[in-house]
């Protein structure tokens, strides 16, 4: 069975984690591209001997897990090594999110991918959903929240999609710069449209138009 699927994206510290928490409240199958990012190189998956077979065995830990900080030197010191780690991280992420969201029951389901726009994967979203918030609100919750300093969160800022590319995107926007009763009622009545565009949706494969 083919579900309605929304995308759900938006700026770093813009609440996405929220939100989509309170999409799964309500009952919503919610599909992570951060959570399925880590799965997929947990110990005894394909990708991790992959990883090692690419950037050396270094990159495991004593006990077989993977070291992040130890990938991270090594496939972000140029362009092609960043490649190779994305040809095999990509395919099984996307694998991965594909299996989860046919297994899921619900009308329809939150697919939550923060480089949505920036990636390949909006042609595979009915809509899209985008959490914003101002710049300014993004920069103040990077230093409270992550102990960045200015210079750090303004170069996070940059390396990210505008804003203004997110919202062109976007079918729907939750302005996230308000408390979290608002932020309920948001997602609530939005809940309330996706019932009813699942309910018309004929489960085609592709991008519904809108």
């Amino acid at each position: 069975m083919h579900l309605l699927v929304v995308g759900l994206t938006g700026g770093i510290a813009s609440g996405k984690t929220t939100v989509s928490g309170l999409f799964a409240e309500l009952g919503v199958p919610v599909v992570d591209a951060d959570v399925v990012a880590r799965r997929v190189v947990e110990r005894g998956q394909p990708a991790l001997g992959e990883l090692a077979a690419a950037f050396g065995e270094d990159i495991l830990t004593a006990d077989g897990v993977l070291d992040r900080g130890r990938l991270r030197e090594k496939a972000f010191t140029d362009t092609a090594a960043r490649e190779r780690l994305e040809a095999i991280l990509h395919p099984r992420i996307r694998e991965w999110m594909e299996a989860e969201i046919a297994a899921a029951d619900g009308p329809y389901v939150i697919l939550s991918v923060p480089l949505l726009v920036e990636g390949d994967l909006l042609q595979r979203v009915h809509r899209v959903l985008v959490v914003d918030v101002p710049e300014a609100v993004q920069r103040e919750r990077l230093i409270q929240r992550d102990g960045s300093t200015p210079e750090q969160a303004e170069a996070i800022l940059a390396a990210q999609s505008s804003r203004r590319n997110r919202l062109q995107h976007a079918d729907d926007i939750i302005d996230n710069t308000g408390d979290r009763e608002a932020l309920h009622q948001r997602v609530r009545r939005l809940h309330q449209d996706y019932l009813a565009l699942a309910a018309e949706y004929d489960g085609s494969d592709g991008a519904a138009e809108g």
